[in-house]
């Protein structure tokens, strides 16, 4: 028989190996080492494999791996440039140049009649007619609000006479005009000579229309009356604004329906009220100008029989009723911004600072004080708030950001 690794004759490999069990091949057996490499593995097979695997090591795919790698680095060297707009810069340079003509010809064309301006600006009859402006607007909103938050609960009533009723009045005021509505009211007493109340078709107190209405009350129902329709809309689209879970847990602590809109519903959607009522007063104190078509001399009203009496000061005068107009706008967005700051309390971590609050920390840094400069006035509260220890997982660290 051979030996299936030599290809000798089983008795001749003995032979080769002797006693010391050393075959053919210079393997012995027993240590198992190998002195010598086998016959059977020419080094030229193992030079085609290394010159396999050398081959196989320049593979195209990590070549091209290597190219894409190197234009990648080549790419994030090269500097970033912002995308660029020229249309905008061009829109804007057009609107700056019609803007800077529009003010040289406030000051270039006499027709503004500043000096006449100055006059009247503060003049008495000017005043007064603020006045009534003012009380007007005041009164109308008030009511409008109330009267809007009692529309809007009978809008959301389960009662369908209530929420019938309330529905029907929103349209019929959101698709009349205001105007038409005051002339209407002024002109009331000519449908109605009495108006009275009692019982259908049997005893009623009755008073004379032009006794109870007089201007102001004409014009300040029919602005509440419009008003309502639209402050109505704005409050039970805030209610519904309010998460449902609220109703639930309102309900789950026993509170009555009239508690539980109060104390629970209501304060919440003042947040997404607030907003949109003063933006339907500022447009309330424009509709106020309306006033003087039912003979209420308000602001417009005034400037208007003045116009007429002094011709030659009409720019004059307009440009009067628009300056207080402008003043009395921004007033009230003043306002707004603070009731809102007031009715987002525990709804944000931190409030937004104010336009004030700015403007005193710009003043501080440019003067010094509170910018963390050697010797300053902050100096020292720095320092102990770099101190402070921020809990941060199971141990505590230094918060780096405040040293």
């Amino acid at each position: 028989m051979t030996d299936t690794r030599t290809g000798l004759p089983r008795d001749a490999t003995s032979a080769v190996a002797g006693t010391d069990g050393v075959d053919a091949t210079g393997v012995d057996h027993a240590a198992g080492a190998p002195d010598a490499p086998r016959a059977s593995r020419p080094t030229v097979a193992s030079d085609a494999t290394d010159a396999t695997v050398a081959t196989d090591a320049t593979d195209p795919a990590d070549a091209t791996d290597t190219s894409v790698d190197a234009a990648g680095r080549a790419a994030l060297d090269r500097p970033v440039l912002p995308l660029r707009h020229p249309l905008r810069w061009i829109a804007a340079a057009v609107v700056l140049v019609v803007l800077l003509n529009f003010v040289e010809t406030l000051f270039t064309n006499e027709s503004w009649g500043w000096p006449a301006v100055g006059k009247w600006l503060f003049s008495p009859a000017i005043l007064t007619g603020l006045q009534l402006t003012l009380l007007a607007t005041a009164l109308s909103a008030v009511i409008s609000f109330t009267g809007g938050i009692v529309v809007a609960i009978a809008r959301l009533s389960r009662n369908p006479v209530l929420s019938g009723l309330a529905w029907g009045y929103v349209w019929l005021f959101r698709s009349v005009p205001l105007i038409l509505v005051l002339v209407f009211l002024y002109n009331l007493g000519s449908l109605y000579p009495t108006i009275g109340i009692g019982i259908p078709f049997g005893p009623q107190v009755e008073v004379t229309t032009t006794n109870v209405l007089g201007d102001l009350a004409i014009g300040v129902i029919g602005l509440s009356l419009s008003e309502i329709a639209y402050a109505s809309e704005i409050v039970r689209a805030g209610v519904l604004a309010v998460d449902h879970g609220q109703h639930e847990a309102a309900q789950a602590l026993g509170l009555p329906r009239r508690r539980q809109f109060v104390r629970v519903i209501l304060p919440q959607a003042l947040r997404s009220i607030v907003p949109a009522f003063v933006n339907q007063v500022v447009g309330l104190l424009k509709a106020s100008s309306l006033l003087f078509y039912v003979s209420l001399l308000d602001l417009f009203g005034v400037v208007q029989n003045l116009s007429s009496t002094y011709p030659t000061d009409i720019i004059p005068l307009l440009v009067v009723a628009t300056l207080w107009y402008l003043a009395l706008t921004s007033a009230v967005s003043v306002v707004q911004y603070y009731v809102e700051r007031w009715t987002a309390r525990g709804s944000v971590r931190a409030l937004p600072p104010t336009p004030f609050q700015r403007v005193r920390a710009a003043v501080r840094r440019g003067s010094g004080r509170g910018s963390g400069r050697p010797g300053g006035p902050d100096r020292a509260r720095q320092a102990a708030s770099g101190a402070r220890v921020v809990a941060s997982g199971p141990a505590s660290t230094i918060d780096d950001r405040t040293i």
